[in-house]
């Protein structure tokens, strides 16, 4: 639908224009985003193929494998309140022990790594669920084959060294790391919903802008609103 613009003067010959605050009308609002629905559908459709491609061809996808360990405190103990609360503070200690460097470079000795500490301290992350004497070692990396030989050894190396360090019997292997079949990240399908969700507010927010800009009078309900003049006469324009 094409748009007319009025120009429009008095009998003194001084034109007007709409300036100043201008108040939104919300039907009209309504009214141009339904009328710019193929603009909008464009804009969802090339940012959610943009994202995709994006998502698929230029980020390296990230596999993650993750092996558990269980906090002992002493072997022969019965399970009582008293050796759970040992247990659980002694996660936090089992956690820093593994985090060391010296955890590090028993690990890369053993796989023949070539990642640096301070790479591996980005890919390691060491959890304790509340209420357990369970450390999840999770390891995220591009190789899949790598994330789960890397976590194993720290289970079990890392197991060696807190026995070692601490003159304690070593967490016992509860579940081991197998390699992951599919990537963690990228979400393809989250690239892309958010790829068509951003296309749609952008395009939406092209239209309210361009219309909140338009200072220009379109019809005759416009001169009379803005500058209060009666309109005596309109001339059309014809295209060409």
């Amino acid at each position: 639908m094409s748009e007319q613009h009025l120009n429009v003067q008095d009998t003194a010959g001084k034109e007007y224009r709409a300036e100043g605050t201008r108040e939104v009308d919300l039907a009209e609002l309504a009214y141009r985003l339904l009328m710019s629905w193929k603009l909008i559908l464009c804009a969802v459709l090339i940012c959610a193929i943009g994202f995709g491609v994006y998502s698929t061809f230029f980020v390296t996808p990230m596999y993650e494998a993750t092996a558990t360990v269980f906090v002992l405190g002493d072997s022969d103990a019965i399970l009582n309140l008293s050796a759970i609360q040992t247990g659980n503070a002694l996660t936090q200690d089992y956690i820093k022990i593994l985090e060391t460097r010296e955890a590090f470079n028993d690990v890369k000795e053993k796989l023949n790594l070539s990642y640096s500490y301070g790479k591996m301290k980005q890919m390691l992350s060491i959890t304790n669920k509340t209420g357990t004497r369970m450390l999840d070692i999770t390891v995220k990396c591009e190789k899949a084959a790598d994330a789960a030989a890397i976590a194993n050894a720290y289970a079990d190396l890392g197991s060696q060294r807190i026995a070692k360090v601490m003159s304690i019997n070593p967490p016992s292997m509860v579940s081991t790391a197998l390699t992951p079949v599919n990537p963690v990240s990228p979400n393809k399908a989250r690239s892309v919903l958010l790829g068509g969700v951003l296309g749609g507010v952008l395009a939406c927010a092209y239209v309210v802008i361009r219309m909140i800009a338009d200072d220009k009078y379109k019809t005759v309900d416009d001169i009379r609103k803005y500058t209060g003049l009666i309109t005596l006469a309109v001339v059309p324009i014809e295209p060409g």
